[in-house]
């Protein structure tokens, strides 16, 4: 699999899973590890636009700001240290992520705003957790005009941000209620 190249200035879906889709992330406090490593290892060569981190996977939506090279060593450093750190924590060896983080350009608004509103429903779909409640994701911290989250302009306005989030989850919890 030929994989994306992360050219500046575009925006990119980023997203990994444990290796044999195990937890990646045992407890909250892994998950917070893994909030300040992206602020450690990104905040300087891309702007986070949206995340959530589940027990055996993560999505980050991004837009790229430094050099190729650099963004990607950067996803390495990243993805080293807390794989590094979780071993270590939890007594064991070897790979925790599939081998490379996977990376899709988004070439359009409309599907960045459909990313972000898969982002964040993820907790739904995986757990049951509602989205409004769920802990490790941007949409809370969007709403609260928190970090370098530049989302609200996508949806015009914080109620209809709400409001095609909770449009959306309906569509959900109706697939799931009728399959």
């Amino acid at each position: 699999m030929k994989l994306e190249v992360l050219h500046k200035d575009n925006f990119y879906h980023v997203y990994n899973r444990g290796i044999n889709r195990c937890n990646i992330f045992m407890n909250d406090e892994n998950k917070r590890y893994f909030i300040n490593l992206i602020d450690k290892y990104l905040k300087a060569k891309v702007s986070l636009l949206a995340y959530c981190l589940m027990d055996n996977h993560f999505h980050l939506i991004v837009e790229i700001k430094a050099n190729e090279k650099d963004v990607t060593q950067s996803f390495s450093n990243l993805l080293n240290a807390y794989a590094k750190a979780f071993n270590k924590q939890n007594n064991r060896t070897g790979s925790l992520f599939e081998k490379h983080f996977k990376r899709i350009k988004i070439h359009n608004e409309e599907y960045l705003k459909a990313l972000i509103l898969y982002v964040h429903l993820n907790p739904e779909h995986h757990t049951g957790v509602g989205f409004e409640n769920y802990g490790f994701s941007s949409y809370k911290s969007i709403l609260n005009g928190e970090g370098e989250f530049g989302v609200l302009n996508l949806f015009d306005d914080v109620e209809n941000f709400k409001f095609c989030h909770q449009q959306k989850s309906d569509l959900l919890t109706q697939k799931f209620t009728f399959e």
